[in-house]
């Protein structure tokens, strides 16, 4: 009896041990596969922080499309940047052409148009063939960036500044975001505007920036300092919108981009769409950073709103993300 009994507790306990041990064992597989997990996924994001320059990871890549976008580029007298930005975006894969939008009084000498297109041929390989174009203009006004062009291959364009860099695969990714709602803007710089409740009614606005959006999570505009929309708006701008928003912008030098947000909202009835990535800005600062450039940018909207006959903005809260460059979505 007493054997018996004896022989029951042993095997209890190793029967105990046996459960703990398979417990630990079970603990250590699970540890040894998020560890794994962790090293994979390390390296497989390695290359993205090496920055805007590094344009060769294929894995970041989405399919080329057939038809690509066209690079509208504003500049002024800023040729290095230029030269560094043209370098940069003329290796994305669904670039068809490059337009730089050229208001200086003098034209371009002959050794940047030669440096500038011996690399976009070297950027563009076999395959394709990027094509290189100065819009000339002889009038130095902001609305020069959304005159009409009539030689444009593709319906996309990317609006950007010299002095604004992305990488290439958050460039086609923005493409492809544009490609699922093509009447609306697409990109990565989003603002906001809101009724000042201070002057006692609603016919009176606020125009906020990066930080009005970052604390309320919503936008109604993205800026056309880096975004995409469709090459009809340039004719609607030019021909179509009321020449005394042209002349307002002329004149002030400023607010091009908040006429293009509202002509865009106003024709398709839609909000933009802003898309997450990040931002490399090569050039000094411009002029947000001058004193008083909210007040202005303020007054920009309410004389639009009176120049429309209405506020078409429309504020949201999505935000695209490209899913496989993050763990967490």
């Amino acid at each position: 009896m007493r054997g018996s009994f004896l022989s029951r507790r042993t095997v209890q306990r190793l029967r105990q041990l046996l459960i703990c041990t398979a417990g630990s064992v079970k603990i250590k597989l699970v540890l040894c596969c998020c560890i794994a997990f962790t090293v994979i996924a390390l390296l497989s994001r390695a290359s993205g922080f090496t920055g805007w320059t590094n344009r060769s990871v294929a894995l970041e890549r989405l399919s080329i499309p057939r038809k690509g976008y066209a690079i509208v580029m504003n500049t002024w007298k800023r040729y290095d940047l230029l030269k560094q930005s043209i370098s940069h975006y003329s290796s994305c894969p669904g670039l068809e052409s490059i337009h730089i939008v050229w208001s200086e009084p003098n034209p371009p000498s002959d050794p940047l148009k030669k440096f500038l297109n011996h690399i976009v041929q070297s950027n563009s390989g076999h395959e394709r063939q990027v094509e290189l174009k100065f819009d000339i203009n002889k009038e130095d006004s902001l609305n020069n960036r959304f005159k009409e062009i009539k030689d444009l291959r593709t319906d996309a364009v990317f609006s950007i500044d010299d002095d604004v860099i992305f990488s290439c695969s958050s460039v086609e990714f923005a493409f492809n975001v544009w490609r699922s709602a093509p009447d609306t803007m697409v990109g990565f710089v989003p603002r906001i505007h809101w009724v000042d409740q201070s002057k006692g009614n609603n016919d009176y606005y606020i125009y906020g920036g990066w930080w009005s959006v970052w604390w309320t999570g919503t936008y109604s505009m993205v800026l056309s300092k880096a975004a995409f929309f469709h090459k009809k708006y340039f004719s609607l701008y030019t021909n179509e919108m009321s020449a005394s928003v042209r002349e307002y912008v002329t004149k002030n030098r400023n607010c091009e981009d908040i006429a293009m947000s509202f002509l865009v909202a106003n024709a398709s009835g839609a909000p933009p769409i802003w898309v997450k990535g990040n931002i490399y800005e090569i050039g000094s600062t411009g002029i947000s950073s001058m004193g008083g450039h909210s007040e202005r940018r303020t007054q920009c909207v309410n004389r639009f709103v009176a120049e429309f006959g209405r506020m078409p903005l429309i504020p949201t809260t999505v935000k695209a993300v490209d899913s496989r460059n993050i763990w967490f979505w």
